[in-house]
């Protein structure tokens, strides 16, 4: 078994080791396909019939033909055919033909998510920690129909995007 880097397996070079150049250019091969990742799928369990070098797939839980036993791996064609990567927790990819991100969390790629404490836009937060509960307009002496409809549903809206609790 050839030694390898403990976060992304790339093959290690060892003493007086014949052909260095070949355990050397597998590490780059990866790195290449690592480095900034995009993939054009994600889940997919055949092989596409034609990529070109430098193309990626995120491998999905039931692979065949030259995919098999590589469940949830990042396979990227290169020169010499199909390279494969194991995920690491918290490894993220651009997936380009959905134009968002895809993360591997808790053993499973996840699309789309985000995560973090508050959004800034500009040096000014736009979205921080979610709010209490506010109570629909109720009560008071004249009735406003189209103004409590209308806070109704603003308070429906931020509700919907988790920005208060329900």
């Amino acid at each position: 078994m050839t030694e390898q880097t403990s976060r992304l397996s790339l093959p290690l070079l060892h003493a007086s080791q014949a052909q260095k150049e070949m355990t050397h250019n597998e590490a780059l091969t990866l790195i290449d396909l690592l480095l900034h990742g995009c993939v054009a799928g994600v889940a997919e369990d055949v092989p596409p019939a034609t990529a070109s070098p430098g193309s990626c797939w995120i491998v999905g839980p039931a692979p065949t033909g030259v995919w098999a036993g590589k469940a949830r791996h990042i396979a990227g064609m290169t020169e010499g055919g199909w390279r494969f990567a194991a995920p690491r927790e918290g490894m993220r990819l651009w997936w380009s033909g959905s134009e968002t991100t895809v993360e591997f969390r808790g053993g499973a790629w996840r699309v789309g998510e985000l995560r973090g404490a508050r959004l800034t836009i500009d040096g000014v937060q736009v979205v921080g920690a979610q709010h209490t509960a506010i109570a629909a307009p109720e009560g008071g002496s004249v009735r406003d129909e189209e103004a409590r409809k209308t806070l109704a549903t603003m308070l429906a809206a931020l509700r919907g995007h988790g920005l208060i609790a329900s």
